[in-house]
């Protein structure tokens, strides 16, 4: 279990990779015992911070929910971070790519909570009961961490790797669709790169969305009304550059696009 001094110092690093978009070592490498809950000790202290310099708390992010996101990193259980308000972008946004390191972009659908989800022992109808809509959604990420090797207690740490949120398309009631067929097709400058329907996610994307109220139970933590949770990927991240355009077609729910310059 680390000390506070020294996760304190790991947050230090984190926010000083952040300020200059590069990256530091993998902490596995640099604190063998580092376990998850020592990496979640991180992300709620680089929370704290967030909070504390006036970031605004607007939601959280689900991530290693599908196969394509767990064959693309090697990684095998679930992970979570949270959203602050200025990480968010709506469709048709011109984003900073400078902003970002390592930036890539994946497809999910965004569950706006219209009630609180309190741990444990939320079930798939229970979120199902507690959100109000869901809304098409691209998670830009951004690390902060060398990519090569690492593992989970490394994504936790980075705040699973979250750089940003874009949000369009049509917002659904969850009754008005099945949300397991719910499907996108994800081009870069015009070129077709990937596809994918939202049953990736755990067989039904609410999964994820229980999954992560009832493990911030077991860190004192609740997801709360009006907040947005990114629910995980149904496509593997794709890499984007500055002068490239991202579109994201839904289908019956409309289309997201944005632009990194």
């Amino acid at each position: 279990m680390l000390d506070d001094a020294t996760i304190a110092r790991i947050v230090d690093d984190l926010a000083e990779a952040e300020s200059t978009r590069t990256k530091i070592g993998r902490l596995t490498a640099q604190h063998p015992g580092m376990t998850v809950e020592d990496s979640y000790a991180v992300q709620n202290e680089w929370r704290r911070r967030g909070e504390a310099a006036g970031r605004r708390l607007c939601g959280h992010k689900i991530g290693l929910t599908s196969k394509p996101m767990q064959q693309a990193t090697g990684i095998t259980e679930p992970d979570y971070g949270v959203i602050f308000a200025d990480q968010v972008y709506e469709t048709g946004a011109a984003i900073d790519h400078s902003r970002y390191s390592g930036v890539r972009v994946e497809v999910e659908l965004a569950f706006v909570l219209g009630a609180e989800l309190r741990g444990p022992d939320i079930s798939l109808i229970d979120v199902l009961r507690a959100t109000e809509y869901v809304v098409p959604a691209l998670e830009v990420l951004s690390s902060r961490i060398e990519l090569e090797g690492r593992t989970i207690v490394d994504t936790i740490a980075d705040n699973a790797a979250l750089g940003g949120m874009v949000l369009g398309g049509r917002p659904v009631a969850v009754d008005a669709v099945d949300l397991r067929w719910v499907g996108a097709l994800l081009y870069r400058n015009e070129t077709i790169e990937d596809s994918g329907v939202a049953a990736a996610v755990l067989d039904h994307p609410a999964r994820g969305i229980a999954w992560l109220a009832n493990k911030l139970a077991d860190h004192g933590d609740v997801l709360q009304a009006g907040e947005t949770v990114l629910a995980g990927s149904f496509t593997r991240p794709m890499w984007v550059h500055p002068g490239d355009t991202v579109h994201a077609d839904y289908g019956d729910l409309g289309v997201i696009t944005c632009r990194f310059e």
